[in-house]
């Protein structure tokens, strides 16, 4: 996996983006799979961490790469980035993003999959910058940020492009701490350790109820 890894921390797998801006390239979707699935096949007791490295938590898609193929290209690779978000929001672990850095566009979509978010008190901003870029939000998209944000927050974040703090992120309801660098992480660990052990089947199956409406369309096409 190529751009990533994990380790484990007692009874909490860190997955680990470390490709500088963690860019949504098909290679790193494919590779993100991967990590999930050997997450997912480690033993109980288990919680999932999720961290960049740097300044880049993620700033997400790669469309640039797209640019000038046929739109069946692109439905298809949003598609993809969907199934990813789907995957960890629906996680039957507890799950953590410690938001080490910028979490823009895709990669705050990615954040708000967690089920909570420390972050970087010192650097770095949550941005949904999509009205600034001069595009609307995928269906699958729309519906995550809907599920996984308080409505007025969805609404300034998606409609100006703010860029939050991580002060900000808090008071705002996008992030539940921040905290300098070096914390960040070690925090993230301890949060997800006494969340671990978690029945899988019950937790999965909760997960699935409270985020129905996003999931039915994260898990269907773009």
């Amino acid at each position: 996996m190529a751009g990533m890894r994990i380790e484990r921390e007692g009874p909490v797998a860190v997955l680990h983006l470390t490709d500088g801006e963690n860019r949504f390239t098909p290679d790193f979707l494919d590779g993100f799979e991967a990590a999930l699935d050997e997450v997912e096949g480690m033993a109980d007791p288990l919680a999932f961490v999720l961290t960049g490295e740097g300044k880049f938590f993620s700033n997400g898609l790669d469309l640039d790469a797209f640019a000038g193929r046929p739109s069946e290209d692109l439905l298809a690779y949003i598609d993809d980035v969907h199934a990813v978000f789907a995957r960890v929001l629906a996680l039957p672990l507890p799950t953590v993003a410690a938001v080490n850095g910028h979490a823009f566009a895709g990669g705050g979509m990615l954040a708000l999959c967690c089920d909570h978010r420390i972050m970087r008190s010192d650097r770095g901003y949550f941005c949904l910058p999509e009205v600034d870029l001069g595009v609307t939000f995928a269906p699958g998209m729309l519906a995550l940020i809907q599920a996984t944000l308080p409505t007025p927050t969805a609404r300034e974040a998606m409609h100006t492009g703010r860029r939050y703090t991580a002060e900000e992120a808090v008071a705002a309801g996008i992030a539940h701490v921040a905290l300098p660098e070096a914390e960040v992480l070690p925090a993230a660990v301890v949060v997800a350790a006494e969340r671990a052990g978690k029945g899988r089947g019950v937790l999965g199956g909760l997960k699935e109820q409270t985020f129905a409406d996003a999931l039915a369309v994260l898990r269907g096409r773009s």
